[in-house]
C-alpha cells in the first residue's frame, strides 16, 4: 500500500465516525483506534514473522504555536507548507546530511523541503508553491500529524 493510498484511508476512517478498525492482508495489517480523549492513535504492523517486532507510531495532539501580537500583522501575509502524513519529520536526507531549506532560503514548486518517514518509508515532502522560508515550525526528528503546518512560507 502507498503512503497516498493509506493517508486517503485512514482520511476516509477519520470521516466514517468509526472507533476501532482492523485490516489485514497478506502484506501488511493496520489497525486504527479512535480515543474520544485525543486526536488520533494509528498503528501498523509489518507480516508476522518469527522475532520481528511490530512497527507502530502513536501521533501526540498537536497544539497550535501561539504568535506574538506583534508578529500577527505579518504572520496574516505568510502560508503554512503542511504535512500530507502522519510520522516523523526529518530537515535532511542523513545526520550528516545538511538541511533541505533554512529559514531566509527562496524555494521553488516541487523543491524538496524535508523527508516524512511513515512505516519505515522515507517520503520526499515537496513546496506546493515558491517563495521563502519564513519560520521552521517542527524540530528535527520529531512526530507530525497530518495537515500540520511544517514551515512559513511568503
Amino acid at each position: 500500500m502507498k503512503a497516498k493510498e493509506l493517508q486517503e484511508l485512514l482520511d476516509f476512517i477519520a470521516k466514517s465516525g468509526l472507533n476501532k478498525v482492523n485490516i489485514e492482508t497478506e502484506e501488511f495489517k493496520i489497525s486504527v483506534q479512535r480515543d474520544p480523549n485525543t486526536k488520533h492513535v494509528f498503528s501498523a504492523a509489518a507480516p508476522a514473522a518469527p522475532a520481528a517486532a511490530p512497527v507502530a507510531a502513536a501521533a501526540p495532539a498537536h497544539t497550535a504555536p501561539t504568535v506574538a501580537p506583534a508578529a500577527e500583522a505579518s504572520a496574516a501575509s505568510n502560508k503554512a507548507l503542511k504535512a500530507p502524513m502522519i510520522g516523523t519529520f526529518y530537515r535532511s536526507s542523513g545526520p550528516d546530511a545538511p538541511a533541505f531549506v533554512q529559514v531566509g532560503d527562496m524555494v521553488e514548486k516541487g523543491q524538496v523541503i524535508c523527508i516524512i518517514e511513515a512505516m519505515k518509508l522515507f517520503n520526499e515532502i515537496e513546496a506546493e508553491e515558491s517563495g521563502r522560508i519564513v519560520k521552521a515550525l517542527v524540530e528535527n526528528a520529531t512526530p507530525v500529524e497530518y495537515d500540520q503546518p511544517l514551515f512559513l512560507i511568503e
